[in-house]
């Protein structure tokens, strides 16, 4: 049965992937390479910025030590809480505290799986005032291995019984909901089923990677996915 909806982060609950570009855009230039947004696209979409910058910089020939990575994202992460705090509105999705509230309603636990890194994720959450929603979050720095591996959502599993012994909770439990391959193929990895949301592509190539498809959390139908889950 459905017990746990877990989240992804950015281009989810946040609209700042376009931030996230251009912060990584910058790292590039300052490292005298010259960003392609294909590149971007294939291997930071979804994934921590760690694996990010790592495969980059690989890509382009570069061999970066973890210190050096440490140092260009300790660079990037005071960069973007800069850029958060000078919008005049956080760009949190519309919907996203209501489907929170709905989800509560109806004893759903709630739970977040991201590649970033989980200072970051707790900052934009309390700032919108949503933090006390998730009782569970997996922040990129505390896995190994990124999207599109399984361990992110893995971990959330064991965190969720970690709190209540007798959850029971199972990865096939769990409905996640994504805007990334990376992300779904994760998910799907860890055995979970998939809400794929058309928010950072279009719908119909949601529709072809996950096991449901929406444009905004109130398409999402909870009674008709478990449903299917419990069929």
């Amino acid at each position: 049965m459905l017990k746990a909806v877990i989240f992804d982060f950015n281009g989810v609950i946040i609209n700042d992937e376009q931030i996230h570009q251009e912060l990584i855009n910058e790292i590039l230039l300052r490292e005298n390479l010259r960003p392609e947004p294909s590149e971007y696209q294939e291997l930071c979409l979804g994934r921590s910025d760690r694996a990010c910058l790592s495969d980059i910089l690989s890509r382009r020939g570069r061999v970066a030590s973890d210190d050096y990575l440490d140092n260009l994202i300790k660079a990037k992460t005071l960069a973007y809480r800069q850029r958060i705090e000078s919008l005049e509105t956080l760009p949190t999705y519309p919907q996203v505290k209501d489907f929170l509230n709905n989800l509560k309603e109806q004893n759903f636990r709630i739970g977040l799986v991201t590649g970033a890194l989980l200072s970051e994720v707790k900052f934009i959450l309390e700032k919108a005032d949503i933090l006390s929603n998730f009782e569970v979050i997996v922040g990129g720095d505390e896995i190994k291995k990124s999207k599109p591996e399984p361990d992110g959502y893995l971990l959330a599993v064991e965190r969720f019984n970690q709190l209540d012994n007798s959850l029971q909770l199972t990865p096939e439990d769990c409905l996640v909901i994504e805007d990334t391959p990376a992300g779904i193929e994760a998910a799907k990895r860890a055995k979970m089923q998939v809400v794929g949301i058309a928010n950072t592509y279009p719908y119909h190539f949601m529709q072809r990677l996950s096991n449901w498809a929406i444009d905004y959390f109130s398409d999402l139908e909870l009674e008709r996915v478990e449903k299917v889950l419990t069929s």
